[in-house]
């Protein structure tokens, strides 16, 4: 169909307009008429789309995603919100964190870049460069692998960077000790406990999209069990290479974090596993820490501790995605002094860090206080020009360094945190900013006593 012959309704989604014929003397479908666009509301299975009012309650019973969501709930790993966080705080949309911040007053603005200035200077983890090539990884760096396979030397590298930190952390690639809480020497998986040389325990990946995070580890480390974990359903997965391995187990679990017992998936019980994610967009990082702790965080025990995290190695992004209701360690942001409506201003700045040409590198941390210094000395000539006008004055760079101030104190507190449970915890910078502007690794593993 010719594209003056459909309906001009944009999909921002799916980048293109609607496919549907429009309605006679009209541009748009029936769907998208602006007659019956104000009628539609969204479908309470999946909120991703929309429904005449009228016809709601007909559209609930033959949803396409209502059969998925009820075999889903039957899941006995299914546990609604499990791991969502505070059930009396709501989510706050970019909208909103966006319009609190222009309301405020000049001075209110400039104190708050201030405070941020402040607490990262007192309390943010100074991150060390840590780009590491293993040699595990030498085929896939050369590109000598299936090119069947989708291949981009960027992901490449970066995939072989977390691994690489988990090799050099102790997690991957060598002698592995292993918790065991409550558990017996006959219960399954105990061939595992002496941590045989190069073997590697089951991995969990988190938000494990297309899985390729989790083909590199399969090909290079020898990986006996893989779970991915992934609400969405991908085109071009890496699953159908990763189960011609006849040595690997792989399961692929279709649901949302939040909603994970991970202690409840059968064919994990018993094992020790390491958790593994590349950009865990947003509050994902925090919905994976808990997952993983479950019995420090989450008061519900309806399942006794089946499996038993050894490490995990997670690398954060889109904090701007962040909020309050899911974020691990509001504790730390309280004592600092961040309210939480100022931790939502932060995740709105953090976006800054990632908004503009990185193709060299950015000014670093130790910059940004004087970068942001420059634009405090503007407040007179922006008194009468409201915040928006300030935040389009500022310089490129300037915003930059504001966001990553904001994007370590969000990942500080996280570290933090792991640490606060007894693990040995880092947070590194895997890949330079020029690679991907997201570039921090939380890694972190249980402390054993020699």
């Amino acid at each position: 169909m010719a594209a003056a012959e459909r309906c001009q309704f944009w999909l921002p989604n799916k980048r293109r307009y609607c496919a549907n014929s429009p309605l006679p003397s009209s541009q748009f479908c029936g769907n998208h008429h602006s007659s019956s666009s104000a009628l539609r509301v969204p479908c309470p299975i999946d909120p991703s789309h929309s429904v005449r009012q009228e016809n709601l309650d007909s559209h609930v019973k033959r949803c396409p995603l209502r059969k998925q969501a009820e075999a889903l709930e039957a899941q006995p790993y299914y546990s609604e919100s499990i791991n969502a966080g505070d059930p009396d705080e709501i989510i706050v949309s970019s909208a909103a964190k966006r319009s609190a911040i222009y309301n405020l007053s000049v001075l209110e603005f400039y104190d708050l870049v201030d405070k941020i200035r402040s607490v990262h200077s007192a309390a943010a983890t100074a991150l060390q460069d840590s780009y590491v090539v293993p040699e595990a990884c030498e085929a896939w760096l050369k590109g000598q692998i299936d090119r069947r396979l989708p291949y981009q030397e960027k992901h490449v590298v970066q995939q072989a960077s977390i691994l690489g930190n988990m090799e050099a952390f102790g997690l991957i690639g060598k002698k592995i000790e292993v918790v065991r809480e409550n558990a017996n020497e006959n219960s399954e998986g105990s061939d595992l406990l002496n941590g045989e040389e190069g073997a590697v325990p089951a991995v969990v990946e988190f938000g494990a999209g297309r899985g390729y995070l989790a083909q590199m580890l399969a090909d290079c480390y020898g990986v006996k069990k893989l779970f991915l974990v992934e609400r969405r359903s991908y085109k071009l997965k890496a699953d159908r290479s990763l189960r011609q391995n006849q040595s690997l187990v792989l399961e692929r679990l279709r649901i949302d974090i939040e909603d994970l017992n991970l202690h409840a998936v059968e064919s994990l019980k018993g094992l020790p596993y390491l958790a593994t994610g590349k950009h865990l967009c947003g509050p994902a990082t925090d919905l994976t820490i808990r997952c993983c702790l479950r019995k420090q965080y989450n008061p519900r025990n309806e399942f006794p501790n089946n499996c038993y995290l050894q490490g995990l190695a997670l690398a954060t992004c889109c904090h701007h995605l962040c909020q309050w209701k899911h974020y691990t360690n509001t504790k730390f942001l309280s004592n600092m002094g961040i309210t939480k409506e100022e931790f939502h201003a932060m995740t709105w700045f953090s976006s800054w860090a990632v908004d503009g040409d990185h193709s060299c590198e950015l000014p670093d941390v130790e910059e940004a206080e004087k970068h942001l210094a420059v634009s405090e000395t503007k407040e007179a000539d922006l008194e009468g020009g409201g915040i928006e006008k300030i935040i389009r004055s500022i310089p490129a760079g300037e915003r930059a360094a504001l966001g990553f101030l904001c994007k370590e104190i969000i990942d500080t507190g996280r570290l933090l945190w792991l640490r606060e449970q007894g693990l040995d915890a880092r947070l590194v910078n895997y890949v330079p900013s020029n690679i991907s502007p997201e570039n921090h690794l939380l890694i972190a593993k249980h402390r054993f006593d020699m």
